[in-house]
């Protein structure tokens, strides 16, 4: 990774000072194929999962700390918050993690077909303006993409707090080649509360009695 001199922002010289191992900026597009082998030196029998958007890091470190046999790719825009994530995961003493400066929409080009497994996607931003729903994540082609970078067996996690955007989603995942296994309008009431991770996102609205809306797509194997 370049180095780079940060003035104004810590967390700029953090991610290309001490966490430069564990983290990547658009040079993470060198690995597409290779992150088992090159980045995490694994086999490729071994699980490679990605989170989109993984916030202040809770979930990606809990991942990471809960399936030591698994690997996990975490995408994040801000350098606070990528730094958090990966900071929370080894501060648990796991190195099965890495995070990525770039955003979801470069998917294809950060992932060979069918080189990762399992896929989060919690609380992306809703855009809920009309005229801003063109900058939601969930799209005709990310879907596409996202399906043709997954093994079949895999899973999609996406949550959200915002209605509009679920309802936005659901009729994409519908359009898409997923299948729907499982959606809720209010996960904390639905079968699936005690396998779920409560985020710390997500538990601010739950003080304030919100329901958490969750979908749970699949590839199927052939």
């Amino acid at each position: 990774m370049q180095v780079k001199v940060a003035k104004h922002n810590p967390y700029v010289a953090m991610m290309y000072g001490e966490f430069a191992p564990w983290s990547f900026d658009e040079s993470a597009l060198d690995n597409r194929g290779q992150w088992r082998s090159a980045v995490f030196q694994c086999p490729e029998h071994v699980p490679l999962d990605l989170e989109i958007g993984t916030g202040n890091g809770t979930h990606f470190a809990h991942l990471t700390e809960t399936h030591p046999e698994r690997c996990l790719v975490g995408l994040e825009l801000k350098y606070k918050t990528l730094v958090q994530s990966i900071r929370r995961s080894l501060r648990a003493g796991c190195k099965n993690g890495r995070m990525a400066k770039i955003g979801a929409e470069q998917i294809s080009e950060l992932f060979a077909p069918e080189e990762i497994n399992n896929v989060y996607i919690h609380f992306p931003d809703p855009w809920p303006k009309k005229r801003q729903q063109k900058n939601r994540l969930i799209q005709e082609k990310f879907l596409k993409d996202l399906y043709m970078a997954m093994k079949p067996g895999g899973e999609v996690e996406f949550k959200t707090d915002h209605y509009g955007y679920f309802l936005w989603a659901v009729s994409k995942f519908r359009s898409s080649p997923f299948i729907i296994e499982f959606f809720t309008e209010d996960l904390h009431r639905s079968f699936r509360k005690d396998k779920n991770f409560v985020t710390h996102f997500e538990s601010l609205f739950l003080h304030k009695r919100q329901p958490i809306f969750c979908c749970i797509l699949k590839k199927a194997i052939p």
